[in-house]
């Protein structure tokens, strides 16, 4: 049977969970593992597994040591109530009780820390050659019609923003949030494309998107912004056909 990364996610996973003790950076470590593979040459890895692990063990521990210069940074209250809660899981009421303040105290404390925190995460910009893996990926899949290898490219909050115009019919009229609505979308939406339409990855407003095109007219334009793992954002233009020149259309978040 032949390795995939999918077969070792939930394998990944754990590993990352137990590490990190957070199941949101475990599957942030998780995805970041599936980037790091995609722009390995596949001749390169003699195990799968051992390759996938040592990526992931690095990037956990990467995560902790971030984490605990963050920490550093809190106010001492802050990271008290934020280890309690967060770490170990107490009530905020327990919490309250231990460092004799109040439990509306500690709630505001904890979202403070928890704030601070979020807006110093790093992040993953991608490469313009991981970019393109991304997009190249995404079309295999949609063409295939085959959902595991499209869920492995989407994060768990994926968006999709689809804009018709308000004359595309099968352009959804408000955002699609999650892993496997987005991907439910994007396979289902692969029976509107005209016959005989070409896709090609062109680059739009400085950045790789995909192109669909039937005779000399674009018909849509994909593009995706990959903020961090978990905050991979694909926007999806269904266009009017019409000539693709300066003002090609852009969806952006």
């Amino acid at each position: 049977m032949e390795e995939s990364i999918e077969s070792y996610r939930t394998y990944l996973f754990a590993i990352a969970y137990r590490m990190l003790g957070s199941a949101m950076d475990a599957e942030d470590m998780v995805q970041e593992t599936y980037l790091r593979y995609q722009a390995t040459p596949p001749q390169t890895i003699r195990s799968l597994k051992a390759y996938l692990t040592t990526i992931l063990t690095r990037l956990c521990m990467d995560q902790l040591q971030l984490f605990l210069v963050l920490l550093e940074q809190l106010q001492p209250f802050e990271r008290a109530v934020f280890l309690l809660r967060e770490v170990f899981g107490y009530e905020f009421a327990e919490i309250a009780a231990m460092l004799d303040k109040s439990e509306a105290a500690c709630r505001r404390s904890f979202s403070r820390a928890k704030l601070h925190l979020q807006a110093h995460r790093p992040r993953f910009p991608a490469s313009p050659q991981i970019h393109q893996q991304l997009l190249s990926g995404y079309l295999q899949a949609v063409q295939t019609g085959e959902m595991g290898p499209l869920m492995n490219l989407l994060s768990e909050d994926v968006t999709l923003w689809a804009d018709g115009g308000g004359k595309v019919k099968q352009a959804a009229l408000h955002p699609i949030r999650g892993r496997d609505a987005v991907a439910r979308f994007s396979l289902g939406t692969k029976r509107f494309w005209p016959e005989h339409a070409r896709v090609e990855v062109e680059e739009v407003n400085g950045e790789a998107a995909l192109i669909i095109r039937t005779g000399d007219h674009v018909f849509s334009v994909l593009t995706i912004e990959v903020k961090h793992p978990r905050s991979r954002l694909l926007g999806w233009c269904a266009a009017l056909p019409m000539p693709l020149g300066r003002n090609a259309p852009r969806v952006s978040p």
